[in-house]
């Protein structure tokens, strides 16, 4: 673990050095491009060829798409106990995300024009969920579920298959449950390409959605432009904020299952108050290390992916916040501090309140969608949310006693940008 104290002369510099590790290389830049290239020109047979190379898959394009009835039949295995997990989080994300639906108006302007605006779901869209080593049940529940609030006639799921061709029970299961009929077992860049630019099989999509490692996060932001894309989730983070009131082992518990997610790449931050929490949470890491299954691949991101900052001030603790925007931000803290820290700080992926409220609620159940920024994006963008599944278009309509007040206003722009078939096209409505 690395600490650094605020109060250092270089603190900006080295906290900026350990943000920086997580941005990609040229190399993985250079690989992702070329692997798209090949998707967009081979189709089906680069998609077949990817997908044998990174997950041992070997499949014929027939074999890319889940057939109804092995979805039906992996909901039919599910355990019960887990079949009400999904149901009852399924049930908190509509409650919550249906919340987010936004209405169409009108109004009049100053002219007496009529304004307004209108949401019409996205056509088609494209939805990535992890598998693999760690098929994210949760998020079938955490996409899917905001895009059959908003309406999308067209939904494509994405998820890699292990070496024999076959998904998780769960994750099947959960797709059934959130009713999805087109699944395809691919995951990675070629997945990223296929919904971008499509393959004989694979009709193109026109936004891609959904949390990835960093070579899909690094494909999404390659294809952006042809298609849309929600944001940029990469591997995963987490910040807690602790204070004298912490309890020790929560803060410990909460940084080992952010770095659980085992790509390596994982950020946990620890900023607290005094060194002396600082070290206590080291000790109790260590301890709990010794319960967990994925220990050794936690150890990586311990060793190279957890910085602890110790602070004086919440101020401090915002600023830092701000400049890292975490995709997950825990404040485990005295009651007034964490008031004046939620409103302090406006980057963060998610913040969640108070000693038990660990970020593992927010990843699975508590409502709010776990697809949220990282990589310092949250500077610019917003958790998941089901507007992301909408299109907004704004809506005009003058009469002819609107249009003539207008006019004066119209003509003065058209004169100033030097447009003036703009000035008559409003003008010869008014004569």
């Amino acid at each position: 673990m690395r600490t650094l104290h605020h109060a250092s002369k270089t603190f900006s510099e080295d906290l900026a050095a350990f943000c920086r590790g997580a941005t990609v290389s040229r190399e993985m830049v250079d690989s992702v491009a070329a692997i798209l290239a090949d998707v967009r020109a081979r189709g089906d047979e680069a998609v077949s060829y990817y997908a044998a190379k990174f997950d041992g898959a070997k499949l014929r394009a027939r074999e890319f798409r889940v057939s109804a009835a092995e979805l039906a039949i992996a909901a039919s295995r599910l355990p019960a106990a887990d079949a009400r997990a999904l149901a009852a989080a399924r049930e908190n994300i509509v409650a919550y995300n249906s919340r987010g639906l936004p209405e169409p108006w009108t109004a009049k302007n100053k002219h007496g024009g009529i304004v307004g605006e209108k949401f019409d779901p996205i056509r088609r869209v494209g939805v990535y969920v992890p598998g693999g080593e760690v098929p994210l049940v949760s998020t079938v529940l955490m996409t899917v579920t905001l895009a059959k609030i908003a309406g999308c006639p067209e939904i494509a799921v994405f998820t890699p298959s292990n070496a024999d061709g076959k998904v998780a029970v769960g994750m099947l299961a959960a797709l059934h449950l959130a009713g999805v009929t087109e699944v395809y077992r691919i995951g990675g860049v070629q997945a990223i390409g296929a919904m971008a630019y499509g393959t004989s099989t694979i009709a193109p999509v026109d936004k891609v959605f959904g949390p990835g490692n960093a070579y899909v996060c690094e494909a999404k932001r390659q294809v952006f432009g042809v298609v849309g894309v929600d944001s940029l989730p990469g591997p995963s983070e987490v910040m807690v904020v602790a204070d004298e009131t912490a309890n020790v082992s929560f803060v410990a518990a909460d940084l080992l299952a952010q770095a659980e997610h085992g790509s390596g790449r994982e950020k946990i931050y620890l900023v607290a108050t005094s060194e002396a929490i600082i070290a206590a949470v080291s000790s109790e890491i260590r301890t709990q290390l010794q319960l967990i299954t994925r220990a050794e691949k936690i150890q990586r991101v311990l060793q190279d992916g957890f910085l602890a900052i110790e602070v004086k001030t919440p101020g401090q603790a915002a600023t830092i916040a701000n400049y890292v925007a975490p995709e997950h931000l825990e404040l485990l803290v005295a009651p007034a501090m964490a008031d004046k820290l939620t409103s302090a700080i406006t980057t963060a992926g998610a913040i969640m309140v108070g000693n038990h409220t660990p970020t593992a609620l927010g990843d699975f159940i508590a409502g709010p969608s776990h697809v949220l920024p990282t990589g310092r994006a949250g500077r610019f963008f917003s958790g998941l949310r089901v507007s992301d599944f909408m299109r907004r278009t704004s809506l005009i309509r003058y009469d002819r006693a609107s249009v003539k007040k207008a006019e004066p206003v119209v003509a003065a722009f058209a004169a100033m940008e030097k447009l003036g078939a703009h000035g008559r096209s409003v003008r010869i409505r008014t004569q």
